[in-house]
């Protein structure tokens, strides 16, 4: 089976309702960015941290898959499909999707605050001050906030360059190191990107589909079927 790998951004779950940092009424209006996503943050107020991300797990749960994740599960039946992901919502695995790398962490996973491989589960559950792992540290969101390194992002690299075609969605490709991966696609292999307001001054030969996440991949699935 031909090998599609697929970077998704914010603008993939925008369509399911999830609110965005960086649109209009988009949540860094709300909040400072090193307040609520930084390890400095953190370390300044945590319960802050907490509440914020409760309420987006709290959020999370309250949307579905749009058509974009399900089409995206779906392609499965039919390629090699891995998804590469800067959200650290669910709705990728909710809709169907085998194969998810979470760059930046996942909203229904808390972790130690000193011990970053000591992992739990958390589904709905909130995340409070007091909370703690078996080894007595606080509990923090498994999130990889701003002045934190990516451990997943050697993993991407390895995926991005097995691509034997590549499809970003809904990402401004202002974030490193995630908006450096498409750099690691194999010459020759194409590169689609579906956004309704594509980014500019990209250096690879990109076909660009200038629509929202799930009418984007409708029309993704149409073209690769001639490659």
């Amino acid at each position: 089976m031909k090998k599609i790998v697929v970077l998704t951004g914010a603008g993939m779950s925008a369509e399911s309702g999830i609110r965005t940092f960086r649109d209009s009424n988009g949540l860094w209006e709300e909040h400072d960015v090193m307040e609520v996503a930084s390890i400095e943050g953190w370390h300044k107020n945590p319960g802050l941290i907490l509440r914020f991300y409760n309420e987006r797990r709290k959020q999370m749960y309250s949307c579905e898959p749009n058509k974009g994740h399900m089409l995206l599960a779906g392609l499965e039946n039919d390629y090699d499909v891995e998804i590469i992901t800067q959200n650290v919502d669910n709705l990728h695995e909710r809709a169907g999707s085998s194969k998810v790398l979470h760059l930046h962490g996942e909203l229904t996973k808390a972790r130690s605050s000193i011990n970053p491989s000591l992992v739990y589960l958390l589904g709905d559950q909130e995340i409070k001050i007091g909370d703690k792992c078996e080894k007595g540290s606080q509990l923090r969101p498994c999130i990889v906030w701003f002045g934190e390194e990516v451990p997943a992002i050697n993993e991407a690299i390895k995926i991005v360059e097995s691509a034997e075609i590549l499809c970003i969605i809904g990402t401004s490709l202002n974030v490193y190191p995630a908006a450096g991966l498409l750099h690691y696609a194999p010459s020759g292999c194409p590169i689609y990107l579906i956004d309704p307001n594509p980014p500019s001054g990209i250096s690879r030969k990109i076909e660009v589909i200038a629509k929202g996440a799930g009418e984007g991949v409708a029309e993704l699935i149409k073209r690769v079927k001639h490659k």
